[in-house]
């Protein structure tokens, strides 16, 4: 089983290069059935994972370029009249997909954004009193840039709080972007790159994860960072049971690429500043606490022997 993982890892590695850890983390949100926010520079690669993440499972992929003019409708999909049958016919907006890449969401406006919550949720929208359901896997890889850029709207934390990860890329290192800038990892590599699995091997994994076990003292532990963020003076506001559900999730898929069929303590932490980051703000200011500041405060909780 870690082979099989070690592989994918590869074969996107050799697209997207320097980028293992992030790799990781995206594929141990994809496979909890979680949602990913890729928050990082124009420029970076955050299209070209979201574009080798779904040719690597092998799922049907649509593309929406989000702008400050778009409409819910664009994502969604509209109603046409049919003059000759006299009857309204509906065409499926590009959301009825199993990999949808939102790129530079937050450049439309809150009302746009909005237009996927209930798909993020529950895998169905509701268009014209009509609910849909979506095609299964329904994976949103959504990509922002930093909001002191021109032109962006901050996400609503109801939206932020249906990704299951936010993760950032970073500037490659020089040994990386040598082999980029020498052609290696081109989009010639990802257009000639095959399926890593096929649909029913990504049904298969969410499966599997399903069955890995929280024994009482991991429950413990998570409890206690919980509960850590709810009384501790350094948060605003504390963790809410859909945020604890969605890091036990979380947790379970990153010990199920590691070969266990039980959690431990340390798949927990290794998850726990992608998972929490976007949904947790500082007390003196409202702000976002940095990751590496995260992992700091969270040491404070005892682990449980």
């Amino acid at each position: 089983m870690i082979e099989r993982f070690e592989s994918i890892v590869r074969q996107i590695g050799t697209v997207l290069i320097g980028k293992e850890p992030q790799v990781r983390l995206a594929l141990t949100c994809l496979f909890a059935r979680g949602h990913l926010l890729i928050e990082d520079l124009p420029g970076i690669g955050k299209t070209t994972m979201a574009k080798v993440l779904a040719k690597c499972m092998g799922l049907d992929f649509q593309r929406v370029q989000f702008t400050s003019d778009m409409l819910p409708g664009d994502i969604l999909g509209v109603s046409i009249f049919d003059q000759k049958a006299a009857t309204f016919h509906f065409h499926p907006g590009p959301i009825f997909t199993q990999v949808l890449l939102a790129d530079e969401i937050n450049r439309a406006t809150p009302k746009t954004q909005s237009a996927l919550l209930e798909a993020m949720e529950e895998q169905q929208v509701t268009i014209e009193g009509e609910t849909r359901t979506l095609k299964q896997p329904f994976f949103v890889i959504a990509t922002q840039n930093p909001l002191e850029h021109a032109g962006t709207f901050p996400l609503p934390e109801s939206q932020m709080d249906r990704f299951l990860m936010r993760i950032t890329l970073g500037y490659p290192d020089r040994a990386a972007e040598k082999k980029i800038l020498k052609g290696e990892g081109a989009q010639a590599v990802l257009d000639a790159m095959g399926a890593c699995m096929m649909h029913d091997d990504v049904f298969g994994i969410q499966a599997e994860i399903s069955r890995v076990r929280a024994s009482e003292t991991f429950i413990d532990y998570l409890q206690d960072i919980i509960h850590f963020t709810r009384t501790s003076p350094r948060f605003h506001f504390g963790m809410s049971p859909r945020a604890g559900l969605a890091l036990q999730q979380a947790s379970r898929a990153w010990a199920h690429m590691q070969g266990r069929d039980y959690m431990v303590p340390e798949d927990l932490q290794m998850v726990l500043p992608w998972v929490v980051g976007h949904r947790l703000r500082s007390r003196t200011d409202g702000l976002e606490i940095p990751q590496n500041r995260l992992i700091e405060i969270f040491s404070q909780v005892p682990v449980p022997l």
